[in-house]
């Protein structure tokens, strides 16, 4: 193991793990000297170069570490001075898999607009489970490639080729679609598949359904594609197809419906098959274009499959569907798709490549990798069994806890817990109580186009935390019940 000496005080000794790269357990030997106090906020760092001669490690081994650590906040580099250890040091898990020493905040940093320390999110996965090494492979391997070192031009607005034919195999296997690679548009995050669908399938002022409660970031991309929203109800088997079909045929410019069957956002029921069939008969009568936003698929824990509509859909019925991996992987990695005709995937490219002339090409080749290599498969196995049980142990946290004061139905998959209070109790209040406390939460006001049909309920994302942070929240639930 290498060895260096900093002035006359501190010594850096290199993690031997045969099982990690060469800079990630460099890394993890300069955090594990933060953690232990000998480097402190603001101490020098010795330069890459240096620190490579001493180490007998190549420069650029030794600037991967350095950048990782840049990346993850522990270190900063100052122009024409060099790198040195933050003075404000990241909460969580560090790469040693130790908690960090927390910097206390004076008194006077305090304010009473300070920001909740436990946030209970909608639903996003634990970046901490993302499969960082292999990643790190493949990006390597990307940026290391003949293909990509001799591509002087501009890529594909529709994603890379790779990520698409990819993506089209993974989708016929996973999920029983049968899409060729020109059939898929790669997309930065599903949000802009969601903009990109309503802008190719709406003219100004036509209407997109869309469920209530429903995904409201959904309404602000119709909307940005000067798409007029109209609510329809949701009940505990979905989108209510009825009240959709009274809809098309008194509103004419009613020309699409946006739907989230598979574990409806916020409720987390699933559409069951009576119901889409009817659904995609309803479509067909009144000519509309169904979004299909299948954004957590992977995560079904009970229960046999369900079929999406995209794959019920014939030749007469025209789907959108769309999908994310950033779900499935870690929410700072925008990578999102939709799969449809080849005629509308240039439809909705060509107003993509009007504000993104390409995707992010390197992700794009490197996820396209981790499917191939079966990685993407194995992490969302390991993902499935992690969040089972973490939803399980909330479950048995609410039941014991708060009992007489909600009420829930044990999600068969997804992120989240749809959280009904019992009658009397204010979802907004509650919220606000337990915001002052230190927690985080969106009551079902959040989730409606009109505030007067809001549910009383909390949507409960579970995945991003572990069992010691369920507990917390719950404790804080507890305590500042209205």
């Amino acid at each position: 193991m290498g060895r260096i000496r900093r002035g006359s005080a501190i010594m850096i000794e290199v993690i031997d793990d045969a099982t990690q790269p060469l800079f990630i357990n460099l890394a993890r030997s300069i955090t594990g000297e933060i953690e232990r106090g000998r480097l402190k906020p603001g101490d020098a760092l010795p330069g890459t170069r240096t620190l490579a001669k001493t180490l007998k490690l190549h420069r650029n081994t030794v600037d991967a570490a350095y950048q990782e650590l840049m990346m993850q906040g522990w270190l900063v580099a100052r122009s024409s001075r060099g790198t040195f250890v933050a003075n404000d040091l990241p909460e969580g898990q560090t790469l040693s898999g130790k908690k960090p020493p927390v910097r206390k905040a004076n008194r006077s940093e305090k304010t009473a607009t300070e920001r909740p320390l436990l946030r209970l999110s909608d639903g996003v996965p634990d970046a901490r489970l993302l499969p960082n090494v292999a990643l790190a492979r493949a990006f390597r391997r990307t940026l290391t490639s003949s293909a990509f070192l001799s591509n002087a031009g501009y890529g594909d607005p529709r994603g890379c080729q790779a990520l698409r034919a990819s993506l089209a195999e993974y989708l016929m296997e996973e999920r029983g679609l049968a899409p060729s690679p020109d059939d898929v548009l790669v997309t930065r995050g599903s949000q802009m598949a969601l903009f990109l669908a309503a802008s190719a399938t709406l003219e100004p002022g036509q209407a997109i359904a869309v469920e209530q409660p429903g995904y409201p970031l959904a309404w602000s991309a119709f909307r940005a594609a000067n798409a007029r929203v109209i609510p329809v109800p949701v009940d505990i088997q979905g989108l209510c197809v009825d009240r959709l079909a009274d809809l098309a045929k008194n509103e004419p410019a009613l020309k699409a419906v946006y739907l989230t069957p598979h574990h409806q956002y916020p409720t987390t029921v699933t559409m069951g098959a009576g119901r889409r069939l009817k659904l995609l008969q309803i479509a067909r009568q009144y000519g509309l274009t169904i979004l299909e936003d299948d954004y957590d698929h992977e995560y079904r824990f009970e229960g046999r499959p369900v079929l999406s509509l995209a794959a019920r859909a014939g030749t007469d019925t025209r789907v959108i569907y769309i999908g994310s991996l950033s779900k499935l992987l870690a929410p700072a990695l925008r990578i999102g798709y939709a799969i449809a005709s080849p005629a509308m995937i240039e439809r909705m490219a060509d107003r993509r490549e009007a504000i993104d002339r390409q995707g992010d090409v390197p992700l794009e080749q490197a996820l396209a990798n981790l499917i191939d290599d079966g990685e993407l498969r194995r992490h969302a196995r390991k993902a499935r069994r992690i969040y089972r049980s973490r939803r399980d142990y909330l479950a048995d946290e609410l039941l014991r806890r708060l009992n007489d004061a909600v009420s829930f139905d044990v999600p068969a998959g997804g992120l989240a817990i749809w959280l009904r209070v019992a009658n009397g109790l204010s979802a907004e209040t509650w919220a606000n109580n337990a915001a002052q406390a230190g927690l985080a939460i969106a009551p079902g006001l959040r989730f409606v186009l009109d505030t007067q049909h809001a549910p009383e309920a909390f949507r409960i994302g579970y995945a991003s935390l572990d069992e010691g942070d369920l507990r917390r929240a719950v404790d804080i639930l507890a305590r500042t019940r209205p």
